[in-house]
């Protein structure tokens, strides 16, 4: 059986009513025989139906043993950092998710947790900063925003070699085109908001863990901690997820359009896509992925933010917004949005540089989406003649 034969045919029927779409259980508790006593359900905070199958399908879409559902990536993300406790040590990549430094830094480092900042696309800095202290390895692969590309069973072997859990934000590929459990990471993280759900309609997080015992104790901060995923969001994940193979498949094939359409643009300085020959990690990504996934950034030659910002208020199609992954295609301007809360050193030492500019493509016709970022850039040339050339457009 294909995977996506074995995915749509691993959302159950309803037993009770045959309903072939997912209940939605919308209710607080569930009532008891006796106590103690029921049905496998007694309050929907520590459990829920609709949310019991989301992450059972997640799980086995990571092929893992245990899912965990929040209401958000960053309420995933937490949950893993409580495994961890005062004195811990975290080697994380250095192109990190701003979010995610900011939780870091602003709240778990006054907990006495450290984190070293490495480009994990190197796996002897990944070695060297590791310390006897260290019980944690965070990666992104592809990372947020510049997608470089990470050896995730090298990693995964460095970890187990100095007993410490390798997590892998798995947000950029989706479980189409990667699955980190397999290739040896004890944990995954979604920003389920993207690629999961797929159409800018929700906030979600999910955990996947490759034991059952880890996955306990994420379970148990979840429950504990209370930051649960809604059934009717639930719902809205399982229906996003149903087309996710498809959706994913474009994506890929108008991002690499797009890659190849802006690699020979005048106006553009770098291109960042692993799809692309020209790409450091290509080699990596083409082994270790099923594609190269929907995200495409480039720099501009005028490397500064009032060029980035006279191309991002430029477009139609391309939406200036946060976030990623939905049928409509975004872009934004990560050094002032995404990225803001990451100090202006730390962040063009990571390589996101002032007129880096993110795109989600969409599943819009890919010849649309070019012609508006043509148009885009022409548009920018006029407010910003000096920094924006756009002389022989091909």
């Amino acid at each position: 059986m294909s995977t996506i034969t074995q995915l749509i045919h691993s959302i159950p029927v309803d037993e009770l009513t045959g309903a072939i779409a997912v209940p939605i259980y919308q209710t607080s508790t569930f009532v008891q025989e006796a106590p103690g006593v029921n049905k496998g359900f007694d309050y929907a905070r520590t459990n829920n139906p609709t949310r019991q199958t989301l992450e059972n399908i997640v799980a086995q879409l990571e092929g893992g043993e245990t899912g965990i559902a929040f209401s958000s990536g960053l309420a995933a993300i937490d949950a893993i950092l409580k495994l961890l406790q005062a004195g811990d040590e975290i080697v994380a990549v250095d192109d990190i998710y701003g979010g995610a430094f900011r939780l870091f830094s602003k709240v778990y480092e006054k907990f006495g947790i450290k984190v070293h900042y490495v480009d994990t696309a190197d796996l002897q800095a990944v070695v060297n900063a590791i310390t006897p202290a260290t019980r944690l390895i965070w990666l992104e692969t592809p990372t947020n925003p510049t997608l470089k590309i990470s050896d995730i069973s090298a990693i995964a072997a460095i970890a187990k070699a100095h007993q410490c859990w390798l997590c892998v934000d798995n947000t950029f590929a989706s479980p189409v085109l990667q699955q980190p459990l397999l290739q040896g990471a004890d944990i995954v993280v979604h920003s389920a908001t993207k690629y999961l759900g797929g159409h800018s309609d929700l906030i979600a997080g999910v955990v996947v863990t490759r034991n059952k015992t880890l996955g306990a104790e994420i379970k148990f901060y979840q429950n504990a901690c209370g930051a649960i995923l809604s059934p009717f969001d639930s719902f809205l994940l399982i229906r996003g997820i149903e087309t996710l193979h498809l959706r994913v498949k474009q994506h890929c094939a108008n991002a690499l359009a797009i890659a190849q359409y802006l690699e020979q643009h005048p106006a553009v300085d770098k291109v960042f896509y692993p799809g692309l020959s020209s790409h450091p990690g290509h080699a990596l990504a083409k082994k270790q992925q099923k594609g190269f996934g929907g995200i495409v950034s480039f720099t501009l030659k005028e490397d500064t933010d009032e060029a980035a910002q006279a191309f991002v208020t430029s477009t139609h199609y391309f939406k200036l917004a946060e976030s990623l992954g939905g049928i409509k295609s975004l872009l934004c301007h990560p050094a002032s949005m995404t990225h803001k809360s990451i100090p202006d050193e730390k962040r063009r030492a990571a390589g996101v540089a002032d007129s880096l500019i993110r795109l989600s493509v969409g599943l819009e016709e890919s010849d649309d989406l070019i012609t508006d970022l043509a148009q885009a850039f022409k548009s920018a040339e006029k407010k910003l003649p000096s920094v924006l050339s756009t002389s022989n457009i091909l």
